[in-house]
């Protein structure tokens, strides 16, 4: 089975058509979350997802954009941008988003969250402490998050230590071995990468030959920020979309 690993899309149809045309043939589409805010497509982005075998998480900006989560938590860039999002929402991609949780157990293998296993809304998981808790907060051998906007992977190994693996370059491959050996996994950002590389971050999880693999996807960044422009989102929202930052 060959599963294309996806989190934080934010409403960037561009980058998402981009990944999809290029990661090949899938069985399926795991999504961690944030698939809204932001972008300026965000109707286009939720039936573009639940139009193919997709499983879902609800991330901290769908929470925002359709009213589960007060906007005055955000910054006020996030927050103008996650009212514009509600505001675009029709009546089948509120439904959608409302009814995701925030993170889930796929089988007995597989754990997903958006934020962490211990706040799936909320954690950004980048320390090896955080990653610590984390493996003593989910069963099985592996866990894969979103959130952090950064590719990044731990590994606790059967001796209890754990390696941190980060940066992740374009096309490396986990191979899920020893099952003892247990994974952390983030793939990175589709719509607003924010490793200092501006391609759309995905992963794939191949899991007859039991690998993940990370890639990367160059797409029209210019055509999304004239997108935004034009839906009068805040310009530091387009900018940073030319730096991955």
């Amino acid at each position: 089975m060959r599963i294309v690993i996806l989190s934080d899309i934010h409403s960037n149809l561009v980058a998402l058509d981009a990944v999809l045309a290029g990661c090949g043939e899938h069985d399926a589409i795991w999504c961690l979350g944030d698939t809204i805010g932001y972008g300026p497509q965000p109707n286009e982005c939720v039936e573009r997802l639940s139009g193919h075998h997709v499983v879902a998480l609800s991330g901290n900006h769908d929470l925002a954009c359709i009213g589960r989560v007060d906007l005055a938590i955000f910054n006020p860039v996030a927050s103008a941008a996650n009212r514009w999002n509600g505001q675009q929402l029709n009546a089948a991609s509120r439904q959608w988003l409302d009814a995701l949780p925030s993170q889930r157990v796929v089988d007995e293998r597989t754990t997903l969250a958006h934020g962490s296993p211990i706040d799936p809304v909320w954690e950004y998981l980048l320390t090896w402490s955080q990653a610590r808790r984390s493996f003593a907060a989910f069963t099985g051998q592996l866990c894969l998050v979103g959130h952090s906007h950064l590719p990044l992977a731990f590994t606790r190994h059967p001796d209890g230590t754990i390696e941190q693996l980060s940066p992740i370059s374009d096309g490396h491959v986990i191979t899920l071995g020893d099952p003892q050996q247990r994974y952390i996994i983030n793939p990175g950002s589709v719509g607003q990468p924010r490793d200092r590389d501006p391609r759309a971050a995905y992963a794939i999880f191949d899991t007859g030959r039991n690998t993940i693999s990370f890639a990367r996807q160059a797409y029209d960044v210019a055509a999304t920020q004239q997108q935004m422009r034009a839906a009068g989102l805040p310009e530091i929202l387009a900018a940073r979309l030319s730096h991955g930052i």
